[in-house]
């Protein structure tokens, strides 16, 4: 299969100044800042642009407010790049970037380009078991910011489930890894690879970005990550967490670029052995577990409401 993975994600924001702030307590390395334009990168190389939402040259938004405006699809070489290409045909547009567009069913802008990422292997801290001692003589690890290796998946809601599934899958050859029936579809873009690049959410009507996944080395840097945006003060949507359909740890934070972004370790390799399976819509296989509200990144305790943490004294 031709695609290589995400190669970057551009937002369109209303707040550049917390925008940079964010980018930067999330971990990511910097590359430039303007007024006009941040340029972040993740340890491998993928990029996180981020513009003014009223910038003339971004693509038009699929939903209002802060969100994703365009994701740039990296592709192996130029021959890949050319055979996704001829299946757009007359479709494709060329940007004044140079970069090669297409539209999805959503009509969110996706871009085409020989990747510039670069292979980044991870160390993970392997655990300890009874018989089983793969850390000897060494204390695991306590991180205290997280440093996202990649890019590692896009949610979208679909405006129109099936369109959106048949574009992935028979335009673009994504491969389907797991799935809600008509309702959710977890896809990999490569057959071997990642449990998921993409995954869609059926939302008739109303196309959007559910969120923006990060890849981080394990669940220590999860927690360690989260625990560090916590105490700077950024806010949790959910978690930590474990998904028990990709068996990855989670954890989401709240962001002035756009839905949700996530911190995400361990989820599941796939190869031509993966047996996709359709699973029932229920909240247990969205989280086997997930602490609501976050951990507080000061007292390192779950976070409670003021009331609530009154009412337990009473």
């Amino acid at each position: 299969m031709a695609l290589y993975g995400i190669d970057a994600v551009i937002f369109g924001v209303q707040n550049m100044d917390a925008s940079l702030r964010f980018m930067r307590d999330w971990g990511l390395h910097e590359k430039s800042t303007a007024p006009d334009q941040l340029i972040f990168e993740t340890r491998d190389g993928c990029e996180v642009i981020v513009k003014p939402a009223d910038a003339l040259d971004l693509p038009p938004a699929i939903e209002g407010g802060n969100t994703v405006r365009e994701v740039v699809w990296g592709v192996s070489n130029q021959a890949g790049l050319d055979k996704v290409l001829m299946c757009f045909g007359d479709a494709v547009s060329i940007g004044i970037d140079g970069l090669p567009r297409v539209s999805d069913p959503n009509g969110l802008s996706l871009a085409f380009r020989v990747t510039r990422r670069h292979p980044v292997t991870g160390t993970p801290t392997m655990p300890n078991a009874p018989g089983a001692y793969h850390r000897i003589d060494k204390r695991g690890p306590v991180i205290t910011q997280a440093d996202p290796i990649q890019i590692g998946h896009i949610v979208l809601f679909a405006a129109d489930f099936a369109a959106m599934r048949a574009f992935y899958t028979e335009k673009l050859g994504f491969v389907v890894s797991d799935e809600y029936p008509n309702h959710g579809c977890f896809m990999r873009c490569q057959i071997r690879g990642g449990h998921h690049n993409l995954f869609i959410l059926n939302r008739p009507g109303k196309a959007g970005i559910n969120h923006v996944a990060f890849t981080l080395n394990d669940i220590h840097e999860v927690v360690g990550g989260g625990l560090a945006m916590s105490h700077k003060g950024w806010n949790t949507e959910i978690g930590p967490g474990r998904h028990p359909i990709s068996s990855a740890y989670f954890w989401y934070f709240e962001n002035p670029l756009a839905a949700p972004l996530e911190y995400y370790a361990d989820e599941d390799y796939c190869t031509e052995a993966w047996e996709p399976r359709i699973w029932e819509r229920r909240p247990e296989n969205f989280a086997e577990w997930a602490v609501a509200g976050g951990i507080d990144g000061t007292t390192r305790r779950q976070k409670i409401k003021a009331e609530d943490s009154s009412r337990g004294h009473k």
